[in-house]
């Protein structure tokens, strides 16, 4: 079975969708044209070098508005200045944003909800993988602080919003959370909110395997209460495929070169990589399809412990409660 699922991967023998390994975000987005794309608003996080900014060029070329948080605003503005040079039309707004810090996620979200724009797309596409044990501002370890709650805090203060938007446009809202093909890795002994918090000893890959598998836990729970409360927006996580990025980098001196060598094989240029983000988030043929995962363009299975459904709940009270405590987040009910 995995003999044959590499073999399709490496041929790109297209899925259901109709796209597979080898489809690029240009075809992906060019096969979804439709006219309310050019009245559409989206954000995209990590939007400043590899899939992030490739998502952002190919949804500005065709029309989408882009909201560029940035903790760098010159690396930003770098990105800016090159997808205007090949789409002069392209509507790019850049506003300043740590995920690793609370305060500015809230600053942030204040900056964008006075603009009084629609918001139709949210794209949690930012990663971060740590080479040592470090803490953010808000002292939890900074591959959680990032990747899980940083994204988490962002999606609820701006869902309001997205609700909102849906309701008044018609448009359906969609949130994707980026994930990893890693999470599998995790077992449940070891998924521990507290530890994650905090942990007592440091493995950078677990850390990271660990937030993938969190992104996984919280569209599924979110697509549920969005899917109770009736509200037109979706929710679903994918695995990009393994890019030649900076996360890849970042893994360098941590995996030996025959590993590098095999996985070589198996990388995805940026443009392969941020097509199945481009699919899930404008593909009229996602219909009402939320709480899924997917790759190479195609819904995919994830983990036994990604689709527990008694895991995703617990970690989002265990989620809520942290950001109630703070203060950041007001109690539900």
């Amino acid at each position: 079975m995995i003999m044959k699922a590499t073999a399709k991967y490496l041929a790109g023998i297209e899925g259901p969708s109709g796209y597979g390994s080898k489809s690029t975000a240009e075809q992906v987005t060019q096969d979804c044209l439709c006219s309310m794309q050019s009245h559409l608003t989206a954000i995209i996080t990590g939007a400043t070098s590899g899939i992030g900014a490739e998502t952002a060029r190919v949804l500005a070329k065709n029309g989408v508005r882009i909201i560029i948080p940035a903790r760098d605003l010159i690396k930003a503005a770098e990105v800016k200045e090159s997808i205007q040079n090949e789409s002069p039309a392209a509507e790019i707004i850049l506003l300043e944003m740590d995920l690793s810090s609370f305060a500015s996620i809230q600053k942030f979200c204040s900056d964008f909800l006075s603009l009084g724009l629609p918001l139709h797309i949210l794209i949690n596409n930012a990663g971060k993988y740590s080479h040592r044990l470090e803490y953010s501002e808000d002292k939890i370890e900074m591959t959680f602080a990032t990747n899980y709650l940083g994204h988490f805090l962002l999606t609820e203060m701006l869902l309001g919003k997205m609700v909102e938007t849906a309701a008044e446009s018609g448009i359906q809202g969609r949130i994707i959370n980026v994930s990893s093909v890693i999470h599998k890795w995790v077992k449940k002994e070891d998924f521990c909110f507290s530890k994650m918090l905090n942990p007592k000893s440091y493995n950078a890959t677990q850390a990271y395997a660990q937030s993938k598998l969190a992104n996984i836990l919280h569209a599924k729970e979110l697509a549920r209460k969005l899917k109770a409360g009736n509200a037109n927006v979706t929710v679903n996580a994918l695995h990009p495929g393994i890019v030649n990025t900076g996360i890849i980098r970042d893994y360098k001196g941590f995996i030996s070169d025959s590993i590098c060598f095999m996985i070589s094989k198996l990388l995805k240029s940026i443009s392969q990589g941020a097509a199945t983000t481009c699919y899930v988030a404008l593909s009229p043929h996602m219909g009402v399809v939320s709480g899924n995962y997917f790759a190479d363009c195609n819904e995919s299975p994830c983990s036994v412990l990604a689709n527990n459904e008694i895991e995703a709940r617990k970690l989002w009270e265990q989620t809520r409660h942290t950001f109630t405590k703070r203060q950041l987040l007001k109690p539900l009910g």
